[in-house]
């Protein structure tokens, strides 16, 4: 009996071994990245620089983002540079740093290693990124999306700067090798499919990301879209995600499609994007002054698909000021 309980501990102990080998060693089971070349035509860049800023708004995390004026817009000067963190006091599993995607931090990168990073959350070297970039999201856009963002960032003027590497605490450290996935792209859905074009501009821009409750870093199933999520600002103030479901008391049931846009279109204004905020006032993590630029026809579009979004009752209260 000792020698069969000896052999079993023996077998287990090799198994989580191996288990363990298999994770480090051989994941993320991620293809090559593709042989490309981005089409950087005046069109494409174009089409780039409003996903990149306004949409899926790569720029926003890849910025220095100014916290003395509303939502914290990104300084002129700062585009790409990368650095902003994302660490443990935001509930992360570890410090994961924003890199510099300016020419002067992904030159030596081709097309094809930015497309299987953007889409899949594996870099040039092979190594995984922790979702807080959300390519689980973008490898579900239209690859030609993808590309015009490439050609886009191609444009950005190069700033030498060096972030941090990021760094994952144990057990994360060994599981986000597992995280990484192929991409499943979706064509862009034609401007005469409303509903369509609003799915798509709320996965590109990440919606459910910042509108869920998120704890041991995931989502927590079962309140998506119903907001409450906490940011902690640097002061001590704590925000929280908005209800953005169609429930009529405590999400956005009763909006108009008009003050939908116009809520947008009212936070990303001159005046705001100018205004120096006093100490301890209210602000906001969600980058309303690039989101504000998208199109009428695409916010509309996503108020559209909000609408359909089951109803979760969660009355949240957006702001804690520092005591």
């Amino acid at each position: 009996m000792k020698k069969f309980f000896k052999y079993l501990v023996l077998t287990i102990i090799i198994a989580i071994i191996g288990f363990v080998a298999y994770v480090k060693f051989a994941l993320p089971n991620i293809d090559p990245a593709p042989q490309m070349t981005v089409n950087a035509t005046p069109e494409n860049i174009a089409r780039g620089e409003y996903l990149a800023n306004h949409v899926a708004v790569c720029i926003d995390c890849h910025s220095t983002r100014d916290w003395s004026r509303f939502s914290g817009p990104p300084l002129e000067g700062t585009f790409g540079k990368g650095g902003d963190l994302f660490d443990q006091k935001f509930g992360f599993p570890g410090a994961y740093t924003s890199k510099n995607i300016t020419p002067a931090g992904i030159g030596n990168w081709t097309d094809g290693e930015l497309f299987r990073t953007i889409t899949t959350g594996v870099n040039k070297d092979g190594k995984a990124l922790f979702p807080v970039m959300p390519f689980h999201y973008y490898g579900q856009m239209d690859e030609e999306d993808i590309k015009c963002i490439i050609a886009y960032i191609r444009t950005l003027k190069p700033i030498e700067n060096k972030p941090a590497e990021s760094v994952s605490d144990f057990p994360m450290s060994l599981l986000i090798n597992t995280i990484p996935h192929k991409a499943n792209f979706q064509k862009r859905p034609a401007e005469t499919d409303v509903l369509g074009t609003g799915k798509y501009i709320a996965n590109a821009a990440s919606c459910i990301e910042c509108h869920t409750q998120f704890d041991k870093g995931k989502l927590v199933e079962g309140t998506e879209f119903g907001g409450g999520r906490e940011f902690p600002f640097p002061d001590g103030s704590i925000i929280r995600s908005s209800n953005i479901t169609s429930d009529k008391e405590t999400g956005i049931g009763n909006w108009t499609k008009e003050q939908f846009v116009t809520m947008f279109k009212s936070r990303s204004d001159s005046t705001t994007l100018h205004t120096k905020l006093t100490p301890g006032a209210f602000n906001s993590i969600m980058p309303w002054t690039m989101y504000g630029n998208m199109t009428d026809k695409d916010l509309e579009a996503l108020y559209t698909y909000l609408k359909t979004i089951k109803p979760i009752k969660n009355s949240v209260v957006k702001y804690t000021a520092a005591k």
